[in-house]
């Protein structure tokens, strides 16, 4: 009785985030099927360290909205292939109950989205070289951004314990510090050049984040 409960509470979840525009059509069905998928599995608990990323990345989205709004950051509402981007590479460590790749791919991306949407509230510079650019600039990074960043990585760190995921503490917060920053720190890498240039649109660079994070996660797994 358990299961469907579950999976019924993964298709109420698409539909609120659908309802509050966080996601369109599209985008909720696929996130939903991605829960439950990951759900079948690997179970409950791999389940929910995906979905506290989600709660961060809406909740954070809605902050300070007016104030982003006001200096000229909207956001467009995110699609099927902004969850696949961020997604995909969590779901296949699922597949292969690799936890390490697993925390270190999501904890990348939940970095990379608060260091997004808390970082725009300071004066951002380019990671290339230091010179000062508008807030939301690709490749533009801050000390308020790259500290919501850390701190995001703690939380998917020491959930990941709680949850039963990674074996202790210690290796779960380190997997999901280095690889959550190391993929936090590319994606601003790759924003500041391929992406100003049109080689690597936004989707490509949450990708390429996600992977080195669970590169990274992989292979700290022994530590």
């Amino acid at each position: 009785m358990i299961q469907p409960l579950l999976i019924i509470l993964c298709l109420i979840l698409g539909f609120i985030t659908y309802k509050r525009k966080a996601l369109d059509l599209t985008g909720s069905i696929f996130m939903s099927l991605m829960g439950i998928f990951i759900f079948i599995t690997s179970g409950f608990n791999w389940l929910i360290l995906i979905l506290l990323f989600l709660i961060l990345g809406v909740g954070f989205t809605q902050f300070k909205k007016d104030y982003k709004r006001s200096i000229g950051i909207v956001h467009e509402q995110r699609t099927v292939k902004n969850v696949i981007s961020n997604g995909i590479v969590p779901i296949l460590m699922a597949v292969f109950g690799n936890y390490g790749g697993f925390i270190g791919s999501v904890s990348s991306a939940t970095a990379d989205t608060l260091a997004s949407e808390i970082g725009v509230l300071s004066k951002p510079r380019l990671i290339t070289n230091n010179s000062p650019v508008k807030e939301g600039s690709d490749g533009g990074i801050s000390i308020l951004g790259t500290s919501a960043a850390l701190a995001g990585t703690i939380i998917i760190g020491i959930s990941s314990y709680f949850l039963g995921i990674a074996p202790n503490i210690i290796n779960g917060l380190l997997i999901a510090i280095i690889s959550g920053m190391a993929g936090c720190f590319l994606d601003s890498l790759l924003g500041a050049t391929l992406e100003q240039k049109g080689i690597l649109n936004n989707e490509h660079v949450n990708l390429a984040s996600t992977i080195l994070g669970a590169t990274i996660g992989f292979i700290l797994t022994g530590v």
